[in-house]
């Protein structure tokens, strides 16, 4: 006999086998007890929870001549064992997306005229009903809503959303949910134990954790592991090297290289996984989750439980999580996830993962509002080191700006800023508003910035009739908004600018008033009053 798949040699032959979905088990059960039996059921849930294997169990159970006090069919009788060997007439299995058309559902009608020859009901289990054509459903809805005594039928589907309100309000709905971690790994010891292989606990666990709720899954990449190591004690290392996974310390390595903007180092790690055969879209998959891990970790208290991981790895992981803000690993996971969404129909997988990894280490790529908290997190931090940030150089890799003179210089007071760095505010003033907060950024947004023969940073704020620069002018001038702006510039140009901010009653727009700093003044010495249009030089 040839070899069959461990998810079939163990597909659950009674009840008490089903793993997961005690909820659903105990409502047919007692169904089947009280002879309570309904006409039509949905079974939905993701794939490889039970939905089919719970089906052809109610089919058994129903036809069972020996029934079990329980309700379980006894698995010994005629009709049980015609079931399981896939040769009754009374259980009907129909695929919905390779008969979904009219002509199948009005066979089904056809057929359902006819009562069974043996047994007690005639049992329709149609697999991806979601993928029926409307036509198709609109033929079997009457039948479905008032169907024989002796028919039942039971639809399966993973897309119930797809389904029409008009079959839900005709069934039992019954939700099918994940599988825990820890019920896969113990049914994956189990059958690991009766087919006589070793296997360690926490590859047995890694398994089940990638198999991501589903038992079918989950039994498919043992079989994987075990086909690659026979005769072997199934590892760890084994697991990580069958399914290309990484293992944790990889990802704890890839995110010192991150937080310290190191981008060789990251590329370089990168690299190694990729030579080692490591699949990609897997890699990627596993260090979202790690970030994950990390974010419960900074907000909940006794995770150990709930993550699974040694007291070792949690204490690593408590350190790193103190290290980094949540907004920052937000924007981690968010351009991991895009990335994980964009490997699934991509041809240069290196390529992209090495784009997302290079982001991750500039935030100055970007211009969302968590991007600009990791920017300001590392203008902070090198500050803190007493490094001065030249203008331009905002959110530099903090392994290389001034590293070398950061040792020497202590925190100081900013000098006063010269001409130049003046102007290379100006020349660089959407860089130096996308680190405002996002609220006040819109007022200064408003204002026309220039340079004053004097070295000074000038707003220039129009104020006319119908406009809303007075408001502006009004947040500009505030106390609280000049701190802050001070702030920000000290810290973008590592000198003390200084700013004065001017409202403009002329009517006629600031930026017609002057074509660089100096050159303002002679158009409008005292600057606020009234200047005559004739005095402006077009």
């Amino acid at each position: 006999m040839s070899y069959m798949a461990l998810y079939r040699k163990f597909r659950p032959q009674e009840f008490s086998e089903v793993k997961g979905q005690d909820h659903i088990v105990t409502t047919l059960k007692n169904q089947l007890k009280n002879d309570r039996i309904g006409h039509a059921y949905l079974f939905t849930g993701t794939r490889g929870t039970g939905k089919t294997t719970v089906a052809k169990l109610f089919a058994k159970a129903v036809n069972c001549e020996n029934r079990q006090e329980d309700g379980s069919p006894c698995g010994e009788c005629p009709s049980c064992r015609a079931i399981a060997e896939g040769r009754s007439m009374n259980v009907v299995e129909m695929d919905g997306a390779s008969n979904n058309g009219v002509d199948h559902a009005r066979s089904i009608i056809e057929e359902i005229a006819y009562p069974p020859t043996e047994g007690r009901y005639k049992v329709y289990i149609i697999d991806e009903v979601h993928m029926l054509s409307t036509g198709a459903f609109n033929a079997l809805l009457k039948t479905i809503e008032e169907p024989p005594s002796y028919a039942i039928f039971i639809l399966a589907t993973t897309e119930v959303q797809k389904v029409p309100i008009t079959i839900l309000s005709r069934v039992q709905r019954y939700d099918f949910h994940r599988i825990s971690i820890d019920t896969i790994s113990a049914r994956l010891a189990d059958l690991m134990e009766r087919e006589g292989v070793d296997a360690e606990e926490k590859a047995l666990r890694y398994v089940a954790k990638v198999g991501d709720g589903s038992m079918r899954d989950s039994l498919s990449l043992l079989d994987q592991c075990i086909a690659f190591y026979p005769d072997q004690t199934l590892t760890y290392d084994n697991v990580l090297n069958v399914l290309g996974a990484v293992d944790n310390e990889v990802f704890s390595k890839i995110l010192r290289g991150i937080m310290n903007r190191d981008v060789s180092e990251v590329i370089r790690v990168v690299d190694e996984i990729i030579i080692e055969g490591r699949e990609i879209g897997q890699f990627v998959t596993d260090f979202t989750w790690y970030l994950r891990n990390l974010l419960l970790v900074k907000n909940i208290e006794n995770m150990e439980d709930i993550l699974d991981i040694s007291t070792d790895n949690l204490k690593v992981m408590q350190e790193e999580a103190q290290k980094l803000d949540e907004a920052v690993l937000m924007r981690y996971i968010r351009v991991l996830s895009t990335l994980s969404d964009q490997l699934r129909n991509a041809t240069q997988k290196r390529v992209m993962t090495e784009i997302a990894m290079i982001r991750l280490c500039r935030p100055q790529m970007e211009r969302d509002n968590d991007s600009m908290i990791d920017r300001i997190r590392s203008l902070e931090q090198q500050l803190a080191n007493g490094v001065v940030v030249a203008a331009g150089s905002a959110g530099a890799d903090p392994a290389t700006a001034g590293s070398a003179a950061a040792a020497d210089l202590t925190k100081r007071p900013f000098p006063d800023a010269r001409p130049e760095e003046v102007d290379a505010v100006l020349k660089q003033w959407n860089e130096v508003l996308s680190l405002l907060d996002p609220m006040r950024r819109q007022f200064y947004q408003t204002a026309t910035p220039t340079a004053t023969a004097d070295g000074e940073l000038l707003l220039v704020v129009d104020i006319a009739a119908g406009s809303d620069g007075s408001l502006a002018y009004s947040v500009l001038t505030s106390e609280t908004a000049q701190q802050e702006f001070q702030q920000v510039l000290n810290n973008f140009t590592g000198a003390n600018v200084k700013v004065r901010v001017e409202s403009n009653q002329t009517g006629v727009p600031a930026e017609k008033l002057y074509t660089s700093g100096p050159e303002f003044f002679k158009r409008a010495e005292e600057f606020g009053m009234l200047v005559e249009e004739d005095d402006i030089e077009e």
